[in-house]
Protein backbone atom coordinates (compact mmCIF):
# COMPACT_ATOMS: atom_id res chain seq x y z
CA UNK A 1 0.00 0.00 0.00
CA UNK A 2 1.44 3.21 -0.89
CA UNK A 3 1.83 6.59 0.98
CA UNK A 4 0.35 4.96 4.13
CA UNK A 5 3.13 7.14 6.36
CA UNK A 6 0.70 10.38 5.52
CA UNK A 7 -2.65 9.49 6.95
CA UNK A 8 -3.80 12.30 6.55
CA UNK A 9 -3.62 13.08 2.59
CA UNK A 10 -4.98 9.78 2.79
CA UNK A 11 -7.69 10.59 5.23
CA UNK A 12 -8.51 13.69 3.04
CA UNK A 13 -8.75 11.40 -0.27
CA UNK A 14 -11.49 9.28 1.21
CA UNK A 15 -13.24 12.24 3.47
CA UNK A 16 -13.55 14.05 -0.31
CA UNK A 17 -15.60 11.15 -1.88
CA UNK A 18 -18.30 12.90 0.82
CA UNK A 19 -18.29 16.27 -1.81
CA UNK A 20 -18.56 13.85 -5.26
CA UNK A 21 -21.28 11.10 -4.14
CA UNK A 22 -25.12 12.47 -4.28
CA UNK A 23 -26.51 9.14 -2.97
CA UNK A 24 -25.29 6.12 -0.80
CA UNK A 25 -24.42 3.81 -4.12
CA UNK A 26 -22.23 6.16 -5.47
CA UNK A 27 -20.38 7.10 -2.07
CA UNK A 28 -19.82 3.20 -1.49
CA UNK A 29 -18.49 3.36 -5.28
CA UNK A 30 -16.20 6.05 -4.70
CA UNK A 31 -14.72 4.94 -1.32
CA UNK A 32 -14.24 1.62 -2.91
CA UNK A 33 -12.25 3.46 -5.83
CA UNK A 34 -10.60 5.50 -3.55
CA UNK A 35 -8.80 2.56 -1.52
CA UNK A 36 -8.12 1.33 -4.87
CA UNK A 37 -5.52 4.56 -5.55
CA UNK A 38 -4.47 4.39 -1.82
CA UNK A 39 -3.59 1.17 -2.20
CA UNK A 40 -1.33 0.91 -5.33
CA UNK A 41 -1.49 -1.60 -8.61
CA UNK A 42 -2.57 -5.39 -8.38
CA UNK A 43 -5.55 -4.33 -5.71
CA UNK A 44 -8.75 -4.62 -5.76
CA UNK A 45 -11.71 -3.11 -3.22
CA UNK A 46 -15.23 -4.85 -2.04
CA UNK A 47 -17.68 -3.21 0.55
CA UNK A 48 -20.03 -5.52 2.24
CA UNK A 49 -22.94 -4.43 4.92
CA UNK A 50 -23.76 -6.33 7.32
CA UNK A 51 -27.65 -7.84 7.17
CA UNK A 52 -30.09 -9.56 9.57
CA UNK A 53 -28.67 -12.65 11.26
CA UNK A 54 -25.44 -10.67 10.91
CA UNK A 55 -24.63 -11.93 7.69
CA UNK A 56 -23.16 -9.78 4.38
CA UNK A 57 -24.12 -8.31 1.08
CA UNK A 58 -21.93 -7.26 -1.03
CA UNK A 59 -22.32 -3.10 -1.99
CA UNK A 60 -19.55 -1.64 -3.99
CA UNK A 61 -16.85 -3.89 -5.78
CA UNK A 62 -14.09 -2.34 -8.21
CA UNK A 63 -13.52 -5.69 -9.45
CA UNK A 64 -16.98 -7.37 -9.50
CA UNK A 65 -19.31 -4.72 -9.46
CA UNK A 66 -22.14 -6.88 -11.61
CA UNK A 67 -22.34 -8.60 -8.39
CA UNK A 68 -23.62 -5.39 -6.16
CA UNK A 69 -26.32 -6.35 -3.77
CA UNK A 70 -26.82 -9.91 -5.01
CA UNK A 71 -23.82 -11.42 -3.82
CA UNK A 72 -24.52 -12.74 0.21
CA UNK A 73 -22.20 -14.19 2.62
CA UNK A 74 -24.24 -16.12 5.91
CA UNK A 75 -22.93 -15.55 9.62
CA UNK A 76 -19.05 -16.48 10.18
CA UNK A 77 -19.05 -17.29 6.20
CA UNK A 78 -15.46 -16.17 4.56
CA UNK A 79 -12.87 -13.46 5.57
CA UNK A 80 -15.36 -11.42 5.63
CA UNK A 81 -18.05 -12.94 7.76
CA UNK A 82 -15.08 -14.06 9.97
CA UNK A 83 -13.52 -10.37 10.74
CA UNK A 84 -17.65 -9.20 11.24
CA UNK A 85 -18.23 -11.34 13.73
CA UNK A 86 -15.20 -11.55 15.72
CA UNK A 87 -15.10 -6.94 15.05
CA UNK A 88 -11.32 -8.10 14.09
CA UNK A 89 -9.12 -6.97 11.28
CA UNK A 90 -7.30 -9.70 9.20
CA UNK A 91 -4.41 -9.68 7.52
CA UNK A 92 -3.27 -12.65 5.03
CA UNK A 93 -0.28 -12.21 3.49
CA UNK A 94 0.18 -15.19 0.45
CA UNK A 95 -1.91 -17.70 -1.09
CA UNK A 96 -5.06 -16.57 0.27
CA UNK A 97 -7.82 -18.91 -2.01
CA UNK A 98 -6.14 -21.65 0.18
CA UNK A 99 -6.49 -20.35 3.53
CA UNK A 100 -9.40 -22.48 4.90
CA UNK A 101 -11.54 -19.28 6.17
CA UNK A 102 -11.42 -17.91 2.31
CA UNK A 103 -14.83 -17.54 0.89
CA UNK A 104 -14.86 -18.09 -3.63
CA UNK A 105 -17.56 -15.63 -4.55
CA UNK A 106 -20.11 -18.07 -6.31
CA UNK A 107 -20.02 -17.26 -10.64
CA UNK A 108 -16.47 -15.33 -10.89
CA UNK A 109 -12.59 -16.33 -10.70
CA UNK A 110 -10.50 -14.96 -8.27
CA UNK A 111 -7.95 -16.90 -8.84
CA UNK A 112 -5.47 -14.52 -9.13
CA UNK A 113 -6.17 -13.24 -5.35
CA UNK A 114 -2.84 -13.19 -3.15
CA UNK A 115 -2.79 -10.70 -0.26
CA UNK A 116 -5.76 -10.11 1.47
CA UNK A 117 -7.00 -7.49 4.44
CA UNK A 118 -9.97 -6.99 5.46
CA UNK A 119 -10.96 -4.42 7.86
CA UNK A 120 -14.16 -4.05 9.77
CA UNK A 121 -16.14 -0.67 9.30
CA UNK A 122 -17.65 0.68 13.04
CA UNK A 123 -20.36 2.57 14.73
CA UNK A 124 -20.39 3.31 17.84
CA UNK A 125 -18.18 0.18 18.73
CA UNK A 126 -20.65 -2.49 16.52
CA UNK A 127 -19.89 -3.63 12.82
CA UNK A 128 -22.08 -2.23 10.43
CA UNK A 129 -20.17 -3.62 7.12
CA UNK A 130 -16.34 -4.49 6.45
CA UNK A 131 -14.10 -3.34 3.63
CA UNK A 132 -11.79 -6.34 2.06
CA UNK A 133 -8.94 -5.15 0.36
CA UNK A 134 -7.67 -7.90 -2.54
CA UNK A 135 -3.99 -7.97 -3.91
CA UNK A 136 -2.27 -10.13 -6.72
CA UNK A 137 0.80 -10.00 -5.43
CA UNK A 138 1.59 -11.77 -2.29
CA UNK A 139 1.41 -8.74 1.06
CA UNK A 140 2.71 -8.29 4.26
CA UNK A 141 1.63 -5.95 6.26
CA UNK A 142 3.78 -4.34 8.55
CA UNK A 143 2.55 -3.60 12.10
CA UNK A 144 2.77 0.44 11.59
CA UNK A 145 0.36 -0.11 7.97
CA UNK A 146 -2.26 -2.33 9.75
CA UNK A 147 -2.30 0.32 12.38
CA UNK A 148 -3.05 2.96 9.05
CA UNK A 149 -5.41 0.94 7.43
CA UNK A 150 -7.49 0.23 10.96
CA UNK A 151 -7.84 3.95 10.92
CA UNK A 152 -8.61 4.61 7.07
CA UNK A 153 -11.32 1.90 8.32
CA UNK A 154 -12.30 4.10 10.68
CA UNK A 155 -12.53 7.12 8.83
CA UNK A 156 -14.10 5.49 6.00
CA UNK A 157 -16.93 4.21 8.29
CA UNK A 158 -16.94 7.90 9.72
CA UNK A 159 -17.47 8.88 5.95
CA UNK A 160 -20.61 6.62 5.82
CA UNK A 161 -22.09 7.85 9.25
CA UNK A 162 -21.29 11.46 8.34
CA UNK A 163 -23.44 11.41 4.58
CA UNK A 164 -26.57 8.89 6.19
CA UNK A 165 -26.29 11.76 9.05
CA UNK A 166 -26.74 14.31 6.62
CA UNK A 167 -28.96 12.88 3.83
CA UNK A 168 -31.49 12.31 7.29
CA UNK A 169 -30.70 16.16 8.99
CA UNK A 170 -32.40 16.66 4.68
CA UNK A 171 -35.08 14.17 5.31
CA UNK A 172 -35.38 16.02 8.75
CA UNK A 173 -36.20 19.43 7.04
CA UNK A 174 -39.01 17.67 4.73
CA UNK A 175 -40.09 16.53 7.98
CA UNK A 176 -43.01 19.33 8.03
CA UNK A 177 -43.65 18.59 4.46
CA UNK A 178 -44.31 15.35 5.32
CA UNK A 179 -46.10 15.30 8.27
CA UNK A 180 -48.34 17.50 6.43
CA UNK A 181 -48.66 15.49 3.18
CA UNK A 182 -50.07 12.49 5.49
CA UNK A 183 -52.12 14.35 7.84
CA UNK A 184 -54.04 16.47 5.33
CA UNK A 185 -54.85 12.78 3.33
CA UNK A 186 -55.76 10.89 6.64
CA UNK A 187 -58.03 13.70 7.86
CA UNK A 188 -60.13 13.08 3.68
CA UNK A 189 -61.34 10.00 5.18
CA UNK A 190 -64.60 9.75 7.01
CA UNK A 191 -63.36 5.57 7.60
CA UNK A 192 -61.51 4.03 10.28
CA UNK A 193 -59.95 1.57 8.48
CA UNK A 194 -58.86 3.47 5.26
CA UNK A 195 -57.35 6.09 7.71
CA UNK A 196 -55.23 3.39 9.18
CA UNK A 197 -54.14 1.89 5.95
CA UNK A 198 -53.43 5.52 4.69
CA UNK A 199 -51.93 6.35 8.06
CA UNK A 200 -48.96 3.32 7.89
CA UNK A 201 -48.61 3.35 4.04
CA UNK A 202 -47.83 7.19 3.82
CA UNK A 203 -45.88 7.40 7.08
CA UNK A 204 -43.77 4.32 5.45
CA UNK A 205 -43.27 6.11 2.46
CA UNK A 206 -42.85 9.84 3.48
CA UNK A 207 -40.17 8.87 6.16
CA UNK A 208 -38.53 5.81 4.65
CA UNK A 209 -39.29 3.42 7.33
CA UNK A 210 -39.00 -0.63 6.56
CA UNK A 211 -42.62 -1.35 8.55
CA UNK A 212 -45.37 0.73 9.51
CA UNK A 213 -48.30 -0.42 11.90
CA UNK A 214 -50.88 0.61 13.77
CA UNK A 215 -52.65 -1.65 16.68
CA UNK A 216 -55.98 -0.43 18.07
CA UNK A 217 -56.85 -0.61 21.93
CA UNK A 218 -59.52 -3.02 22.84
CA UNK A 219 -60.10 -1.78 26.41
CA UNK A 220 -62.03 -4.30 27.60
CA UNK A 221 -59.49 -7.36 26.75
CA UNK A 222 -56.64 -4.83 27.77
CA UNK A 223 -55.30 -5.80 24.36
CA UNK A 224 -53.72 -3.99 21.09
CA UNK A 225 -55.20 -5.58 18.16
CA UNK A 226 -53.00 -5.04 14.86
CA UNK A 227 -55.09 -3.19 12.46
CA UNK A 228 -53.24 -2.04 9.55
CA UNK A 229 -49.60 -2.49 8.02
CA UNK A 230 -47.86 -2.40 4.92
CA UNK A 231 -45.76 -4.99 5.42
CA UNK A 232 -46.23 -7.75 2.80
CA UNK A 233 -44.99 -10.47 4.52
CA UNK A 234 -48.79 -12.41 5.60
CA UNK A 235 -46.85 -13.70 8.24
CA UNK A 236 -46.62 -9.91 9.81
CA UNK A 237 -50.18 -9.32 8.57
CA UNK A 238 -50.83 -12.27 10.57
CA UNK A 239 -49.18 -11.09 13.99
CA UNK A 240 -51.71 -11.73 17.41
CA UNK A 241 -52.89 -9.34 19.64
CA UNK A 242 -50.59 -8.59 22.53
CA UNK A 243 -51.36 -7.82 26.20
CA UNK A 244 -50.88 -4.37 27.10
CA UNK A 245 -48.46 -5.43 30.28
CA UNK A 246 -46.54 -8.30 27.90
CA UNK A 247 -45.25 -5.30 25.27
CA UNK A 248 -43.47 -2.35 24.68
CA UNK A 249 -46.18 -0.84 22.55
CA UNK A 250 -48.12 -1.18 26.04
CA UNK A 251 -45.30 0.39 27.68
CA UNK A 252 -45.55 3.54 25.26
CA UNK A 253 -49.51 3.18 26.10
CA UNK A 254 -48.96 3.17 29.92
CA UNK A 255 -46.24 5.72 30.44
CA UNK A 256 -47.88 7.94 27.27
CA UNK A 257 -44.44 8.37 25.20
CA UNK A 258 -42.97 7.33 22.62
CA UNK A 259 -40.28 4.47 23.10
CA UNK A 260 -37.74 3.39 21.20
CA UNK A 261 -35.81 0.61 20.88
CA UNK A 262 -32.01 0.23 19.32
CA UNK A 263 -32.37 -3.20 17.64
CA UNK A 264 -35.45 -5.45 17.97
CA UNK A 265 -33.50 -8.40 16.79
CA UNK A 266 -31.63 -8.36 20.18
CA UNK A 267 -33.74 -6.37 22.45
CA UNK A 268 -35.16 -9.35 24.88
CA UNK A 269 -38.26 -7.32 25.35
CA UNK A 270 -39.29 -7.55 22.01
CA UNK A 271 -42.08 -9.75 20.10
CA UNK A 272 -41.01 -12.09 17.41
CA UNK A 273 -37.50 -11.48 16.94
CA UNK A 274 -37.36 -14.44 14.64
CA UNK A 275 -40.30 -12.38 12.29
CA UNK A 276 -38.26 -9.34 12.74
CA UNK A 277 -34.87 -10.85 11.64
CA UNK A 278 -36.65 -12.44 8.44
CA UNK A 279 -38.30 -8.70 7.46
CA UNK A 280 -34.89 -7.19 8.10
CA UNK A 281 -36.33 -5.01 10.68
CA UNK A 282 -33.83 -2.92 12.88
CA UNK A 283 -34.41 0.34 15.08
CA UNK A 284 -38.34 0.26 16.16
CA UNK A 285 -40.02 3.67 18.23
CA UNK A 286 -43.79 2.96 18.86
CA UNK A 287 -46.03 6.06 19.28
CA UNK A 288 -49.08 6.35 21.52
CA UNK A 289 -52.27 7.35 19.87
CA UNK A 290 -53.94 9.34 22.36
CA UNK A 291 -56.90 11.82 22.61
CA UNK A 292 -57.50 14.04 25.55
CA UNK A 293 -54.93 12.33 27.38
CA UNK A 294 -57.36 9.22 27.01
CA UNK A 295 -55.30 6.29 25.02
CA UNK A 296 -56.66 4.83 21.33
CA UNK A 297 -53.68 2.71 19.81
CA UNK A 298 -50.10 3.07 18.77
CA UNK A 299 -48.35 3.72 15.53
CA UNK A 300 -45.41 1.68 15.55
CA UNK A 301 -42.41 2.29 13.08
CA UNK A 302 -39.32 0.35 11.84
CA UNK A 303 -36.08 0.88 9.99
CA UNK A 304 -34.05 -1.62 7.95
CA UNK A 305 -30.64 -0.74 9.60
CA UNK A 306 -29.61 0.63 13.16
CA UNK A 307 -30.06 3.98 13.78
CA UNK A 308 -31.07 6.53 15.81
CA UNK A 309 -34.64 8.36 15.33
CA UNK A 310 -33.61 12.53 15.68
CA UNK A 311 -35.46 14.47 18.03
CA UNK A 312 -37.37 16.28 15.28
CA UNK A 313 -38.60 13.26 13.46
CA UNK A 314 -39.80 11.85 17.02
CA UNK A 315 -41.87 15.00 17.27
CA UNK A 316 -43.07 15.26 13.80
CA UNK A 317 -44.38 11.16 14.53
CA UNK A 318 -46.10 12.93 17.89
CA UNK A 319 -47.80 15.07 15.90
CA UNK A 320 -48.88 13.05 13.09
CA UNK A 321 -49.93 10.64 16.00
CA UNK A 322 -52.10 13.34 17.54
CA UNK A 323 -53.88 13.72 14.09
CA UNK A 324 -54.31 10.57 13.25
CA UNK A 325 -56.21 10.02 16.89
CA UNK A 326 -58.56 12.86 16.00
CA UNK A 327 -59.25 11.43 12.53
CA UNK A 328 -60.17 8.02 14.06
CA UNK A 329 -62.20 9.58 16.63
CA UNK A 330 -64.01 11.91 14.22
CA UNK A 331 -64.74 9.19 11.30
CA UNK A 332 -66.02 6.79 13.56
CA UNK A 333 -68.37 9.09 15.55
CA UNK A 334 -69.38 10.04 11.34
CA UNK A 335 -69.99 6.42 11.42
CA UNK A 336 -72.08 6.13 14.15
CA UNK A 337 -73.90 8.80 12.96
CA UNK A 338 -74.80 7.02 9.73
CA UNK A 339 -75.61 3.99 12.18
CA UNK A 340 -78.03 5.84 13.85
CA UNK A 341 -79.76 6.78 10.75
CA UNK A 342 -79.82 3.42 9.18
CA UNK A 343 -80.99 2.12 12.51
CA UNK A 344 -83.99 4.72 12.35
CA UNK A 345 -84.85 3.59 8.98
CA UNK A 346 -84.31 -0.25 10.16
CA UNK A 347 -86.58 -0.03 13.32
CA UNK A 348 -89.43 1.27 11.16
CA UNK A 349 -88.95 -1.81 8.84
CA UNK A 350 -88.88 -3.77 11.67
CA UNK A 351 -92.08 -2.42 13.51
CA UNK A 352 -93.64 -3.23 10.21
CA UNK A 353 -92.31 -6.64 10.44
CA UNK A 354 -93.73 -6.64 13.49
CA UNK A 355 -97.25 -5.82 12.13
CA UNK A 356 -96.70 -8.37 9.58
CA UNK A 357 -96.14 -10.88 12.54
CA UNK A 358 -99.42 -9.53 14.25
CA UNK A 359 -102.08 -9.84 11.01
CA UNK A 360 -100.18 -13.35 10.53
CA UNK A 361 -101.55 -14.34 13.98
CA UNK A 362 -105.54 -12.80 13.58
CA UNK A 363 -105.35 -14.99 10.20
CA UNK A 364 -104.54 -18.25 12.29
CA UNK A 365 -106.14 -17.21 15.36
CA UNK A 366 -105.88 -20.95 17.07
CA UNK A 367 -105.16 -19.25 20.64
CA UNK A 368 -107.08 -20.39 23.41
CA UNK A 369 -107.03 -16.69 25.54
CA UNK A 370 -106.08 -13.74 25.21
CA UNK A 371 -103.41 -13.97 27.11
CA UNK A 372 -101.51 -16.50 24.91
CA UNK A 373 -101.94 -14.43 22.17
CA UNK A 374 -100.58 -11.15 23.34
CA UNK A 375 -97.53 -13.43 24.85
CA UNK A 376 -96.67 -14.88 21.53
CA UNK A 377 -96.97 -11.09 19.98
CA UNK A 378 -94.80 -10.27 23.13
CA UNK A 379 -92.00 -12.91 22.08
CA UNK A 380 -91.64 -12.10 18.95
CA UNK A 381 -90.97 -8.58 19.94
CA UNK A 382 -88.74 -9.00 22.27
CA UNK A 383 -86.88 -11.12 19.91
CA UNK A 384 -86.35 -8.18 17.72
CA UNK A 385 -85.65 -5.99 20.82
CA UNK A 386 -82.51 -8.25 21.82
CA UNK A 387 -80.85 -7.56 18.23
CA UNK A 388 -80.65 -3.95 18.51
CA UNK A 389 -79.62 -4.59 21.94
CA UNK A 390 -77.02 -6.77 21.00
CA UNK A 391 -76.16 -3.95 18.11
CA UNK A 392 -75.71 -0.99 20.96
CA UNK A 393 -73.53 -3.06 23.23
CA UNK A 394 -71.47 -4.65 19.92
CA UNK A 395 -70.34 -2.84 16.33
CA UNK A 396 -73.45 -0.93 16.09
CA UNK A 397 -73.75 -3.27 12.09
CA UNK A 398 -73.32 -6.79 13.14
CA UNK A 399 -74.55 -9.38 15.74
CA UNK A 400 -73.55 -12.49 17.10
CA UNK A 401 -75.93 -15.66 16.44
CA UNK A 402 -74.88 -17.59 19.52
CA UNK A 403 -74.85 -14.20 21.83
CA UNK A 404 -78.72 -13.91 20.04
CA UNK A 405 -79.60 -17.12 21.01
CA UNK A 406 -78.19 -16.81 24.82
CA UNK A 407 -80.26 -13.65 25.18
CA UNK A 408 -82.97 -15.36 23.96
CA UNK A 409 -82.63 -18.75 26.41
CA UNK A 410 -82.25 -16.81 28.92
CA UNK A 411 -85.65 -14.75 28.52
CA UNK A 412 -87.18 -17.94 27.93
CA UNK A 413 -85.85 -19.56 30.70
CA UNK A 414 -87.25 -17.00 33.26
CA UNK A 415 -90.73 -16.76 31.64
CA UNK A 416 -91.73 -19.78 29.57
CA UNK A 417 -90.67 -22.65 31.41
CA UNK A 418 -93.64 -24.01 33.96
CA UNK A 419 -92.86 -24.77 37.99
CA UNK A 420 -93.15 -28.14 37.09
CA UNK A 421 -91.12 -28.66 34.88
CA UNK A 422 -86.56 -28.97 34.98
CA UNK A 423 -85.01 -28.03 31.57
CA UNK A 424 -81.38 -27.68 30.86
CA UNK A 425 -80.56 -25.29 28.10
CA UNK A 426 -76.75 -25.66 26.28
CA UNK A 427 -75.59 -22.50 23.57
CA UNK A 428 -72.67 -24.39 21.63
CA UNK A 429 -70.86 -23.23 18.38
CA UNK A 430 -69.35 -20.24 16.60
CA UNK A 431 -70.70 -16.72 17.43
CA UNK A 432 -70.96 -15.61 13.59
CA UNK A 433 -71.33 -12.24 13.10
CA UNK A 434 -74.69 -11.62 10.89
CA UNK A 435 -75.21 -7.99 9.43
CA UNK A 436 -78.89 -6.56 10.76
CA UNK A 437 -81.21 -7.60 8.40
CA UNK A 438 -80.06 -11.46 8.49
CA UNK A 439 -79.48 -11.15 12.80
CA UNK A 440 -83.40 -10.14 12.97
CA UNK A 441 -84.51 -12.82 10.86
CA UNK A 442 -82.35 -15.45 12.90
CA UNK A 443 -83.44 -13.81 16.33
CA UNK A 444 -87.14 -14.24 15.00
CA UNK A 445 -86.06 -18.34 13.49
CA UNK A 446 -84.55 -19.19 17.26
CA UNK A 447 -87.17 -17.40 19.18
CA UNK A 448 -89.70 -19.50 17.77
CA UNK A 449 -87.87 -22.73 17.98
CA UNK A 450 -86.66 -22.51 21.49
CA UNK A 451 -90.32 -21.65 22.35
CA UNK A 452 -91.65 -24.82 20.50
CA UNK A 453 -88.85 -27.14 22.22
CA UNK A 454 -90.74 -25.53 25.33
CA UNK A 455 -94.30 -25.96 24.63
CA UNK A 456 -94.42 -28.83 22.46
CA UNK A 457 -90.88 -31.03 23.14
CA UNK A 458 -92.19 -30.76 26.90
CA UNK A 459 -95.73 -30.78 27.06
CA UNK A 460 -95.60 -34.01 29.39
CA UNK A 461 -92.15 -34.94 30.14
CA UNK A 462 -90.95 -33.04 32.65
CA UNK A 463 -87.86 -32.54 32.49
CA UNK A 464 -85.10 -32.82 29.68
CA UNK A 465 -82.89 -30.66 27.75
CA UNK A 466 -83.25 -27.95 24.86
CA UNK A 467 -79.19 -27.59 22.60
CA UNK A 468 -78.87 -24.68 20.51
CA UNK A 469 -76.00 -25.19 18.08
CA UNK A 470 -74.06 -22.75 15.54
CA UNK A 471 -72.02 -24.09 12.98
CA UNK A 472 -69.90 -21.89 10.75
CA UNK A 473 -69.62 -23.63 7.49
CA UNK A 474 -67.42 -21.32 5.29
CA UNK A 475 -69.97 -19.68 3.16
CA UNK A 476 -72.98 -21.36 5.20
CA UNK A 477 -74.28 -21.12 8.37
CA UNK A 478 -76.17 -24.05 10.44
CA UNK A 479 -78.73 -23.95 13.49
CA UNK A 480 -79.98 -26.48 15.62
CA UNK A 481 -82.23 -26.24 17.93
CA UNK A 482 -82.88 -30.03 20.09
CA UNK A 483 -84.45 -31.28 22.37
CA UNK A 484 -85.02 -34.88 24.26
CA UNK A 485 -88.34 -34.17 25.75
CA UNK A 486 -91.82 -35.48 24.16
CA UNK A 487 -90.84 -37.37 20.54
CA UNK A 488 -92.26 -35.82 17.16
CA UNK A 489 -95.44 -37.39 16.33
CA UNK A 490 -95.45 -40.30 13.74
CA UNK A 491 -95.11 -38.84 10.04
CA UNK A 492 -94.75 -35.22 11.47
CA UNK A 493 -94.11 -32.59 8.75
CA UNK A 494 -93.31 -29.10 9.62
CA UNK A 495 -94.31 -27.92 6.27
CA UNK A 496 -98.04 -28.94 6.21
CA UNK A 497 -98.58 -28.88 10.02
CA UNK A 498 -100.91 -26.02 11.30
CA UNK A 499 -98.40 -24.85 13.52
CA UNK A 500 -98.06 -20.75 13.42
CA UNK A 501 -94.56 -20.74 14.43
CA UNK A 502 -93.11 -23.36 12.46
CA UNK A 503 -94.43 -21.44 9.27
CA UNK A 504 -93.03 -18.49 10.59
CA UNK A 505 -89.62 -20.80 10.80
CA UNK A 506 -90.08 -22.00 7.26
CA UNK A 507 -90.69 -18.17 5.75
CA UNK A 508 -88.07 -17.18 7.54
CA UNK A 509 -85.78 -19.68 6.25
CA UNK A 510 -86.50 -18.79 2.51
CA UNK A 511 -86.51 -15.38 3.07
CA UNK A 512 -82.72 -15.94 4.05
CA UNK A 513 -81.90 -18.20 0.81
CA UNK A 514 -82.12 -21.45 2.97
CA UNK A 515 -83.98 -24.47 4.27
CA UNK A 516 -85.65 -26.05 7.32
CA UNK A 517 -86.80 -29.28 8.84
CA UNK A 518 -87.36 -31.26 11.50
CA UNK A 519 -86.48 -34.39 12.35
CA UNK A 520 -86.12 -37.56 14.52
CA UNK A 521 -82.31 -38.18 15.23
CA UNK A 522 -81.78 -40.71 17.87
CA UNK A 523 -84.26 -39.85 20.29
CA UNK A 524 -83.75 -35.94 19.88
CA UNK A 525 -86.44 -33.26 18.18
CA UNK A 526 -83.96 -31.64 16.21
CA UNK A 527 -85.08 -28.65 14.34
CA UNK A 528 -82.43 -27.33 11.68
CA UNK A 529 -81.92 -24.11 9.36
CA UNK A 530 -79.29 -23.79 7.44
CA UNK A 531 -78.87 -20.43 5.15
CA UNK A 532 -75.68 -19.02 3.30
CA UNK A 533 -74.08 -16.08 4.51
CA UNK A 534 -74.76 -12.37 3.18
CA UNK A 535 -71.87 -10.94 1.44
CA UNK A 536 -73.67 -7.53 2.44
CA UNK A 537 -76.77 -5.43 3.25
Amino acid sequence: MTNLTQPTDEALELIATLGRATSKDELLNELAAAWVRLSGEETSCDILYREPGDGLVLKASTLFPELNNRMKLGKGVGLCGQALVSNTPIFVPRDATRDKRYAKYPGVEDAGCEGVAVLPLNANGTPFGVIQIRKTCPWKVSPTEKKNLSRLADITASCLKGFNNAYQVGAQMNRLGALSEVSKTIATSPYVEEILQLLVNLTAQQFNYKVCTVRLLDENRGELVLRATQAPAKAYQRKRAIKLGESIAGRAIDENRPVIVPDVQVEADYIGHDLAVEQGLRSMICVPLTLQEKPVGVLTCYTSEVREFATDEIKALETLAKQAAVSIEHAKLQVRNTLMQEMHHRVKNNLQQVASLLRLQMRHSTYKTLEEALNDCLARILAIATVHDLLSREDLDHVGVRSIAETLVHHHQSSLILPNRTITFQVRGSDVKLPMSQATQMALVLNELVQNAIEHGFATAPKGEIHVNVEDNEDEISVWVSNNGDPLPEGFDPTVVSHLGLKIVDNLARALGGRFKMSDILGWTVAEVKFPRATGE
